[in-house]
């Protein structure tokens, strides 16, 4: 079995290196035209705009996949609105355009996929140092990668599968969330919490998005050296007869001799007990010097749903990450494993992320 994984790993190498450095052509040139936005921006002089901060994201992409067509596209353009001053009110807003162009081998330049999306529109309230209550939409806190999955804050252009089919990426409701301090010998510690409920179900279906509803949960973190987190969440899929679901889930991230280990695991089960799906991967960020790290990723999951069908199968992703400045990201990987999922072909993935 491991010969054969290795061997997959190198043909992958062997047939995608030189068509990928043909491609890093048009990475740089649309890493080049960001980056030059980048700085302009930065070069604009901050006004008071009574406590609104306006912010965002942007990432672009190239994809070769080992079966189709090479694919360069801008991902996303992401824009931030945060509002705060010295009340205890707050509010955050997040409007997300989905792959605004792309271009193809065989269509050329489209935007027929090209989507809105409302990321979150909340407002907070705090009602001491330790509670808080937050109404409106908000990523759903199950794990680490849902909550940080902004292209600059991730270390991958691809997403581990486990955190996109088997819960509600967002919530329409309620959560009452805050952070616990308390101190061990060793150093100060927290117990950082959230507690939601759904109040209004989704109403629009992106592509294949499988809609849930009655969603309910709650979600811990110890912050310490290995930060330990753990997820509970029920939730029903939105269909005729849909199966309820009970979900675990175990998450952590910590730094070994400048290493970053982190993972995530979810098991679902339905309400007469039979298992529901499952998900789990483990990723190591290795520093190479200058900026430079190697990424490595296994993942496996079980029985999911992606549109109407049922998928499973495990992945690994291999590749390097350049932090080019403390907020723009250059990624290049290579995905290997099962090739059952069709938002995620095998292949090469380039990418390059600015955050704003």
């Amino acid at each position: 079995m491991i010969q054969l994984k290795v061997k997959e790993i190198c043909t992958c190498l062997r047939r995608w290196i030189p068509r990928a450095c043909k491609l890093a052509t048009y990475a740089g040139s649309v890493a080049l035209l960001v980056t030059l936005c980048k700085a302009a921006y930065a070069d604009e002089p901050e006004v008071e705009t009574s406590g609104f901060k306006l912010g965002g994201y942007s990432s672009s992409s190239i994809t070769a996949p080992l079966h189709g067509g090479t694919e360069l596209r801008i991902d996303d353009v992401s824009l931030m609105l945060r509002w705060e001053n010295d009340s205890r009110l707050k509010f955050f807003g997040e409007l997300e355009l989905e792959r605004p162009l792309v271009w193809n081998e065989d269509k050329h330049f489209n935007s027929k996929n090209t989507y809105l999306d409302l990321e979150r529109l909340y407002l907070d309230y705090n009602l001491s140092d330790k509670v808080n209550i937050r109404t409106g939409r908000f990523l759903t806190p199950a794990g680490r990668w849902n909550l940080l999955h902004a292209a600059p804050l991730v270390w991958t252009a691809t997403r581990p599968l486990a955190t996109s089919y088997l819960f509600p990426t967002a919530v329409n409701g309620l959560m009452l969330h805050g952070s616990i301090p308390y101190e061990t010998k060793s150093q100060n510690q927290a117990l950082e919490y959230s507690f939601f409920v759904e109040a209004l179900k989704d109403q629009i279906r992106d592509n294949n998005e499988i809609i849930y509803k009655n969603v309910a949960g709650a979600h811990f973190t110890f912050t310490n050296q290995f930060n330990l987190g753990l997820s509970l969440a029920a939730f029903t899929e939105d269909k005729p007869a849909g199966p309820d679901y009970r979900m675990l889930g175990l998450d952590f991230k910590t730094h070994i001799k400048g290493w970053e280990l982190s993972g995530e695991g979810f098991q679902r089960f339905t309400s007469s007990g039979n298992d529901g799906g499952s998900g789990a991967y483990l990723q190591s960020a290795a520093p190479l010097g200058n900026n430079w790290f190697w990424l490595t990723r296994l993942e496996t999951l079980h029985q999911a749903r992606q549109g109407s069908a049922h998928v499973s199968g495990e992945r690994w992703v291999m590749g390097l990450t350049k932090r080019i400045a403390p907020q723009q990201l250059l990624k290049m990987e290579f995905v290997g494993g099962s090739d059952n999922f069709t938002d995620t072909p095998r292949g090469f993935v380039g990418s390059f992320a600015v955050l704003f």
